[in-house]
């Protein structure tokens, strides 16, 4: 993803690594704040919870106080709290965590019970006892956290669902100190909830990506993607073109152990190697493939889509990294071709629109060439066993190659040339996640108009289904968008299945505007905000100063 033409506008650790254990911080509860009064990406607008050893009970009270009633104050927050009469439930120092070893929550068990520095026991549990059970009924992600009669119970379909079960009792622990007596039910809205991450452009080291994976992970966010190519550098080690990696990147020892953390946090890590297009860390080794106009004009980061050897170069790295990367999806980018960004690209292209006529009949065009180079490589990545996504813009009209239908849409932008509502994928029975550059994109150095997100801004106006701008999507009844009879509403074609989610992103067009730490400072209540937003559809309940401040106490800074 790029913002650098001129007429763009955008510019295991094993599981000890994981277990090294948070601070549970005994701060009281929340104070009433008024609405507008911190700043959405200012990490000093609020106190920090730690990172550290965990502590069994809160600083400010004692094992014997009653856990304050009410619904768990926790980012995101629970979807569903009925308040039962009790004193509720501490991490004393004898409660231990309790699951069945040989069932599919012990690893989850062992987890909590690290994070809590509490110990990891066998059943039968006792009174004091945080247990974890698996029964079926709840939803994907989902769990039930019942407080009563001294214990507290964790019920969940799947392991993701106790993991956040666990994040709520940690939050929850660090707010007030316990979870109050009561049931408690919780799921996602949306099955894709995260941050994606240009690590092409600005190179971050493995420690600091793993801190940002902790830090998702207690917002209950599972996927992470990286952008690891472009125009300014290769960040993986390579053994297919190691001529193509920068001095500084990622090796694959580290990148195993990001992905191993990811794992153990239920985060799933999306590769991006963007094609045709902000490929100038290839074209700088391989100069032969870079895309030139009829006047012999080089344009950067592209790579000449009619030259075979380009598209091998691509799925020979498609290849060679897939294997590294276990999740079920592949990136392959797509967007801001600047054959296409000219105002005729068959004049301006000869070669291109010859190699189209010959490949898709004598009315096809240039468009038609890039749609097919994107749908070969869709199969390269189908053949590997990955569900492809790309840039919406990658996607056109009108063409006599019509993009492949299986290729999951990534909508940042309706700025560009040629761009399209969202609303008409949606009608072409597309799936389409929510990047909206409008509120989601974190712009380092905020070139061609974009400003830092804020995440007060995003908490108040952004939802899933603002995917353009700043209004919601919109499909009239009976469109057509959705099922294969074509019957859908327009209220079942942006649900969770056709608009599964979204992520706020960082891309580093001027990567010397902050440093690592600021950019780890400037997503943090954006982030959370994205989280919150994703989790519950309904109107947030706190007022953004009482959020913000919440955030600030529960959510950890790694």
């Amino acid at each position: 993803m790029g913002f650098t033409r001129t007429s763009a506008i955008r510019g295991t650790v094993a599981a000890a690594a994981l277990l090294t254990t948070l601070t549970l911080m005994g701060c009281p509860r929340e104070q009433t704040g008024h609405r507008g009064q911190a700043d959405g990406r200012s990490a000093s607008a609020v106190a920090p919870a730690t990172s550290g050893a965990a502590s069994s009970s809160s600083a400010s009270s004692s094992a014997a106080d009653p856990v304050p009633a009410g619904p768990p104050r926790v980012v995101p927050s629970v979807r569903s709290f009925t308040a039962h009469p009790g004193p509720g439930w501490r991490p004393a120092r004898t409660a231990r965590v309790v699951a069945d070893p040989a069932g599919p929550l012990a690893a989850e068990a062992r987890t909590l019970a690290a994070d809590l520095s509490l110990a990891a026991a066998v059943p039968p549990a006792r009174p004091g006892d945080l247990e974890l059970l698996h029964r079926q009924g709840q939803p994907a992600e989902g769990y039930e956290l019942a407080v009563r009669g001294g214990r507290a119970v964790i019920t969940a379909s799947d392991p993701a669902g106790a993991f956040y079960g666990g994040r709520t009792v940690i939050q929850a622990v660090r707010g007030a100190g316990g979870v109050p007596e009561g049931v408690l039910r919780d799921a996602p809205d949306r099955p894709q909830r995260g941050l994606n991450l240009d690590i092409a452009r600005k190179h971050f080291s493995a420690e600091w990506i793993e801190g940002r994976l902790r830090e998702m992970a207690d917002l209950k966010l599972n996927q992470l993607a990286l952008h690891f190519s472009d125009d300014q550098g290769f960040r993986i080690e390579s053994e297919s073109h190691p001529e193509i990696v920068s001095p500084q990147h990622l090796t694959k020892a580290e990148v195993r152990r990001i992905v191993s953390l990811a794992g153990v946090l239920h985060i799933t890590v999306v590769p991006e190697i963007d094609s045709p297009g902000h490929l100038g860390a290839v074209i700088n080794a391989h100069p032969d493939l870079q895309l030139k106009d009829a006047q012999g004009v080089a344009f950067r980061g592209a790579v000449d889509i009619s030259r075979p050897a380009a598209a091998r170069i691509v799925d020979d790295l498609t290849r060679e990294f897939a294997p590294l990367f276990p999740g079920p999806w592949w990136h392959l980018g797509g967007d801001e071709y600047r054959a296409l960004t000219v105002s005729d690209p068959q004049a301006s292209f000869p070669g291109l629109a010859a190699a189209a006529r010959a490949r898709y009949g004598p009315q096809a065009r240039v468009q038609d060439l890039a749609t097919g180079w994107l749908s070969d490589r869709a199969a390269v990545a189908r053949s590997l066993g990955k569900r492809p996504k790309a840039w919406n813009d990658g996607f056109f009209r009108d063409g006599v190659a019509p993009p492949d239908k299986g290729i999951e849409v990534e909508y940042w932008t309706g700025k560009e040339l040629g761009a399209r509502d969202p609303a008409e994928y949606l009608e072409e029975g597309r799936t389409v996640v929510n990047l909206n550059d409008e509120y989601l994109y974190y712009v380092l150095g905020e070139p061609n108009d974009f400003r830092y997100p804020t995440g007060e801004r995003i908490y108040r106006e952004w939802g899933v289904t603002v995917l353009r701008g700043d209004r919601a999507v919109s499909l009239p009844p009976g469109s057509g968008a959705g099922s294969a009879s074509g019957s859908a509403s327009g209220a079942a074609a942006t649900g969770p299945d056709r608009v599964p989610g979204g992520r706020l992103a960082v891309w580093c067009d001027r990567p010397d505007a902050q440093t690592p730490e600021q950019v780890a400072a400037g997503i943090r209540l954006p982030l959370a905000a994205v989280a919150q937003r994703l989790w519950d559809p309904r109107p947030p309940e706190l007022g953004w100063a009482e959020f913000s401040a919440l955030a600030g106490r529960v959510v950890r800074r790694s």
